[in-house]
């Protein structure tokens, strides 16, 4: 119970961190309602020709709308962890009874949230502008959703225990190291497109998948739950990964005095 309180105590920090903030909050639905907006533009000028066309441009929209939850999952898990950095507060934060992994669990909290404020208003901007609503995958779209923040949380782990290990050198990991796997991921066309010997490496990705199985879901109304497995279970071999890298920097940081002088 406690440790729950604890959790609760973080996610309400961070969460009036936003709050009180305007630019926090403008700059959370900016960025995924300028990217639909300009992906929007260029779906629409594909609609001109029939169906078919106008269904590649509704994937277009989706896959953007999709890879901003990835990105704004994990984006929101960095940055949280970020803010202690840049005030000084880490080592302050763990002079209190804070576990690490309750640290972890109150980020992904503060990240679904985030996500959430950033989605919504492009998803439903989507709508009147371009006639295309990412609603439409109903019930496949909360398992999607669910997948790509799995992935953002592991990918925010793994940032925050390299921030963790080589200080505030490594922050800018938390920007671009997730463009990275962009190529890779199939968010805009099939694996089938890449080449045939770097294809083993897209799929060893779970967001390549979700992908994958939300055109599936657009073009043909069929929601592969094969698909869907696939990532969960890369998901759960990346986060036991994930939480033992980031236990092993924590606890080298801690005999160091790293969390400390971690800091700007």
């Amino acid at each position: 119970m406690r440790s729950i309180f604890r959790i609760f105590a973080l996610v309400v920090r961070y969460f009036y961190l936003i709050k009180t903030s305007f630019p926090r909050i403008l700059e959370l639905m900016y960025w995924p309602t300028f990217q639909m907006i300009l992906w929007g533009l260029i779906s629409k000028h594909l609609t001109n020709s029939n169906d078919t066309i106008i269904q590649i441009g509704g994937v277009l929209i989706a896959g953007v709308l999709l890879w901003d939850i990835l990105f704004r999952s994990q984006l929101g898990f960095s940055i949280s962890f970020l803010e202690e950095i840049w005030s000084r507060n880490l080592g302050q934060l763990f002079v209190s009874p804070l576990k690490p992994l309750e640290l972890v669990l109150s980020l992904m909290t503060i990240s679904f949230i985030r996500t959430t404020i950033a989605m919504i208003p492009a998803a439903l901007l989507a709508i009147p502008l371009y006639s295309f609503s990412l609603f439409q995958m109903g019930l496949s779209l909360m398992f999607f959703f669910t997948s790509l923040l799995m992935t953002g949380w592991i990918l925010g782990i793994f940032i925050i225990a390299a921030i963790i290990r080589f200080g505030v050198a490594a922050e800018s990991l938390a920007w671009g190291a997730i463009f990275t796997l962009a190529p890779l991921s199939a968010v805009y066309y099939p694996v089938e497109t890449l080449p045939e010997w770097i294809r083993w490496l897209s799929l060893s990705f779970p967001q390549t998948y979700v992908f994958e199985g939300m055109r599936e879901v657009l073009f043909s109304n069929n929601f592969n739950s094969n698909y869907f497995i696939k990532s969960i279970i890369l998901n759960i071999i990346y986060a036991i990964i994930a939480v033992i890298v980031f236990l092993v920097s924590f606890e080298g940081a801690r005999k160091r005095g790293g969390l400390i002088n971690t800091g700007e």
